[in-house]
């Protein structure tokens, strides 16, 4: 997401004030002024260029560019860069009042050769952690979840040791199971907003009973997935709305949880009413933990896809997958 943008004024002036004349200079409308604690460098640098090189060459769409999201500087530099891989197209079939992707009724066919693109730059970079996630396609019978998993798929034949989350529509049925058959290590699924709100913030399609379906489901597939979702702040929540969401995530089973500012993509979305002070932030952390959720990122510029939440992720995959090859190598030696 962009930083918010404040709609410019109609042609009427305002009362008590005459119109400018053809010759008086018009002042142009104000940018909201943000607080300080949203400020980021802008994207650049070395690991930049390589990575918007590289997605450029294999015809693959990132969250972070088409969502506009504020830390892609952060993310995309150093030797550890994270990527969001966004699939099934630019197009979404979904029209929600906070997201900057574009929307239409029937998108493009997904691109067959991109699940081998997805496994070929993962490849490449030698991830460690990569969140491959989609636009919604209600077009499209599975909603294409056969995709996403043949994208999982290319990713462990190029580059076994990755860990791959999946940020996924709401699934729920036949198209949750043939996703989680592929067997990504996090299954990742947003809430986006308090219940109050999800009428006037999401797409009329998407409910917050829909969305803790999806999360319950994937956790009765395979217990061993680790789940989580995300919550925006700024839109007229209340604190006892927010306590009560993260409780309703946690007896969804939802294993971690992210909570970040909303900002506004442009006029014609929703707009901020608030912004959230980093200490109230801190305050919803301590109170996810408390809760039982194994990781909770909170703070003006978390979004669902997270760097520390990641690398947090990642360390809890690997200590068990070196404890299940531990098991597997006793096992071997008895049956020996």
């Amino acid at each position: 997401m962009s930083p918010q943008q404040v709609p410019t004024n109609g042609s009427s002036p305002a009362p008590g004030r005459q119109a400018p004349s053809a010759t008086e200079p018009v002042t142009p409308p104000q940018r909201e002024r943000k607080p300080a604690w949203l400020k980021v460098p802008l994207p650049g640098g070395e690991g930049y260029t390589r990575l918007k090189g590289l997605t450029q060459r294999l015809s693959l769409n990132t969250v972070c560019e088409e969502a506009r999201c504020p830390n892609i500087g952060e993310c995309w530099k150093g030797e550890q860069a994270t990527m969001t891989l966004m699939v099934l197209g630019d197009e979404c079939t979904r029209r929600c009042r906070f997201c900057a992707v574009k929307t239409v009724d029937r998108a493009a066919a997904p691109d067959p050769n991109e699940p081998e693109h997805v496994g070929v730059a993962v490849g490449e970079l030698n991830l460690g952690y990569v969140v491959i996630t989609s636009v919604d396609r209600d077009d499209l019978e599975d909603g294409g979840a056969g995709h996403y998993a043949a994208c999982i798929r290319s990713i462990r034949e190029r580059s076994p040791r990755t860990v791959v989350e999946t940020l996924i529509p709401d699934y729920v049925g036949q198209s949750l199971t043939t996703l989680m058959k592929a067997r990504p290590d996090v299954l990742a699924h947003n809430v986006e907003v308090v219940s109050r709100l999800q009428r006037k913030i999401r797409d009329p399609r998407c409910s917050f009973e829909r969305s803790l379906e999806t999360l319950r489901q994937a956790k009765e597939l395979d217990s061993t997935v680790l789940t989580k979702s995300s919550l925006m702040l700024g839109l007229g929540e209340t604190r006892a709305e927010v306590m009560e969401s993260m409780r309703a995530l946690r007896d969804a089973g939802t294993d971690f949880m992210t909570i970040g500012q909303y900002l506004r993509p442009s006029a014609q979305h929703a707009p901020v009413r608030d912004y959230v002070e980093p200490e109230i932030f801190e305050e919803y952390k301590r109170e996810g933990l408390a809760l039982g959720f194994a990781y909770v990122a909170s703070g003006p510029l978390v979004r669902s896809s997270y760097k520390a939440g990641e690398f947090f992720a990642e360390r809890l995959v690997r200590t068990r997958r070196a404890q299940q090859s531990g098991s597997a190598t006793i096992s071997n030696a008895r049956v020996n």
